[in-house]
């Protein structure tokens, strides 16, 4: 009898969303090994034995603290490692300083030999999966980010909550940067086929300018977050392992994420938000959403945005890409 597949996960970054990130894998189950890199040993050491501890209840993983060297045969690398986002800070404040040491984790990994996918999830995540593609050399459909998966699940839980829905049922989605330019698209986002705007406009009670409430809410909860606890991770956390699912399982889901534009919404040379196919081999799919031509301007702002900030900090850090 042929042994079963077995599913292998590097995470680089212990901090709150690796570890919370880690935590979602044994709580459901996901991949069959395990592995934590950080600068502090003793903290992957610590977590991998914690982690493990829980695994009597749910199922059999093994878990341990690890180096760069053992990507070599993994199916994945994610990589939560980075300066954490401040109270006042914006994500595109963390730019430069994260590329530094983004390069220093890329170039060991694949010096290790590691011929899996990478799923970035530190921030700017999208200037920080377009710098991972091009510091790993690997071709775009092994190289995405986490996008606006969280943003997109914040959408669904207010949309939700105003209809009075399981924010399963929402069908909604952030798109653009992870960040201040993002923007939902209100001429799809529905219930039930029933577009949210058109909702809003039959129940004159929740105000005329909810869509708007609705967009900076959401654009704003990381900041109330950080502002209140100093931090963001169950959301992130859960929805990395989401997308882990997704892609070992060969599930061809549609997610909002970080993905390379070649010509979609007229935009080159960059990675950001939008919807997407992954499976087993990374992206499958990028996914052009019709826009309005409000929408599509806000998509081409949030591009520009990303772009200037992205070919400046390039320029000024002056790290080593290999594409």
């Amino acid at each position: 009898m042929s042994e079963e597949k077995i599913h292998k996960i590097i995470l680089v970054g212990d901090g709150a969303v690796g570890s919370t990130y880690a935590f979602s894998l044994v709580q459901q189950g996901i991949a069959q090994e395990l592995g934590i890199v950080d600068i502090v040993k003793e903290r992957t050491q610590g977590d991998a034995i914690d982690l493990a501890d829980a695994t009597p209840w749910i199922a059999p993983k093994t878990i341990y603290s690890a180096e760069y060297s053992d990507a070599k045969d993994a199916d994945l690398v994610v990589i939560s490692a980075g300066a954490p986002q401040k109270p006042g800070e914006t994500r595109l404040d963390l730019v430069n300083k994260n590329l530094k040491i983004l390069s220093s984790i890329v170039e060991p990994i694949v010096e290790s030999g590691f011929n899996g996918i990478f799923l970035v999830a530190a921030n700017p995540v999208d200037i920080l999966t377009h710098a991972t593609w091009r510091m790993s050399g690997f071709p775009k459909d092994r190289v995405i980010g986490s996008g606006t998966s969280l943003d997109t699940g914040r959408l669904q839980k207010v949309i939700g909550e105003m209809e009075h829905v399981d924010p399963r049922s929402v069908n909604a989605y952030m798109l653009g940067e992870h960040g201040d330019t993002e923007f939902p698209v209100w001429s799809y986002n529905n219930v039930g086929g029933v577009k949210v705007s058109d909702w809003v406009k039959a129940h004159p009670e929740v105000g005329e300018n909810k869509l708007e409430a609705i967009h900076k809410e959401v654009a704003d909860m990381a900041y109330d977050i950080i502002n209140k606890k100093g931090a963001t991770f169950y959301g992130i956390g859960t929805a990395l392992a989401f997308i882990t699912k997704a892609i070992l399982n060969n599930e061809h889901r549609v997610l909002p994420l970080s993905v390379p534009m070649d010509g979609e919404y007229g935009l080159h040379d960059l990675h950001i938000g939008t919807l997407a196919v992954v499976g087993r081999h990374g992206l499958e799919q990028v996914i052009e959403m019709p826009l309005s031509a409000d929408e599509q301007a806000k998509m081409e702002a949030s591009a520009k945005q990303l772009k200037e900030v992205m070919d400046k900090a390039f320029k000024e850090t002056g790290v080593k890409v290999r594409q």
